[in-house]
């Protein structure tokens, strides 16, 4: 439960003309009253949601007990398009969602990673930056972090939607038209990224295969196989399965918490303010 404690974050908002997504995108920046210039750095997916997600008093109550180091969060507001530019850079799924991936990760690594840096006055260090996501939002930062791990070294994914295939049901499907999974596959050099990855128990009812496990849970955890098989160690992915919890932003605010200590965890009670 969240407490109310003093607002020890500040927020500001601000509008960044995209060259790469030819729109205005909204971009809130939450940040801590002191904080160094290699500060930890959060980007999250989904940033309209953030009032919803309990954001800001869940960094006031984690900063405020020393649980947590000082972050900023960078929470990008999707657009009308979000199917479009939310998925997998690299390749559309069956229905062609995802097919401006690409732009807007070009956004994200191109043109607000350098504005972050210029604005808050920052030394963005890849051990420190973390990019996270909800849902569509989820596979969205996955896939960022994967292929560019020279800019961030911590993925969190809430409810992600690694269901993301290349073929419908209807027309043959089977678990390896999973899009995520079979880049995951066949990956040569592993990146070198930390992942946290959640579920809930009533993310959805669906279940393809009928072995009494949903689709999100056995997605997520057929995902990590193919992560460990790529030489990545326990230490290196938390999974987190919430009993009850369901796709929703309620489920992942009680979440939330639980990332935020496990990317930026305070391994001493140092008070800075």
């Amino acid at each position: 439960m969240i407490n109310n404690t003093p607002n020890r974050y500040s927020f500001i908002s601000t509008i960044q003309i995209s060259e790469f997504l030819k729109r205005e995108v909204r971009v809130d920046f939450y940040f801590p009253s002191k904080y160094p210039r290699n500060c930890r750095l959060l980007i999250l997916n989904d940033g309209q949601d953030a009032e919803q997600l309990l954001l800001r008093p869940t960094l006031d109550q984690l900063i405020s007990a020393h649980k947590i180091q000082p972050v900023i969060v960078v929470a990008v507001h999707a657009a009308d398009k979000r199917m479009l530019e939310y998925g997998i850079a690299s390749k559309a799924d069956y229905l062609k969602r995802g097919r401006l991936a690409k732009f807007y990760t070009r956004f994200i690594i191109e043109e607000l990673i350098p504005l972050t840096e210029q604005l808050l006055q920052l030394r963005i260090s890849p051990a420190k930056t973390a990019i996270a996501g909800c849902s569509l939002g989820g596979l969205t930062a996955f896939d960022i972090a994967w292929h560019h791990p020279e800019k961030f070294g911590i993925t969190g994914v809430f409810s992600g939607s690694f269901w993301w295939r290349k073929k419908d049901y209807a027309d043959g499907y089977t678990d390896n038209d999973r899009i995520m999974h079979d880049i995951v596959r066949k990956t040569k050099v592993k990146p070198d990224i930390r992942c946290w990855i959640q579920t809930g128990t009533d993310d959805e009812t669906a279940d393809r295969n009928h072995n009494g496990v949903i689709d999100s849970i056995d997605d997520s955890l057929d995902l990590i196989s193919e992560m460990k098989k790529k030489g990545f160690l326990a230490k290196d992915i938390q999974y987190v399965e919430i009993e009850n919890g369901k796709h929703d932003q309620q489920t992942w605010a009680k979440a939330l918490p639980q990332f935020l200590q496990w990317a930026f965890g305070n391994r001493k009670k140092v008070d800075i303010y």
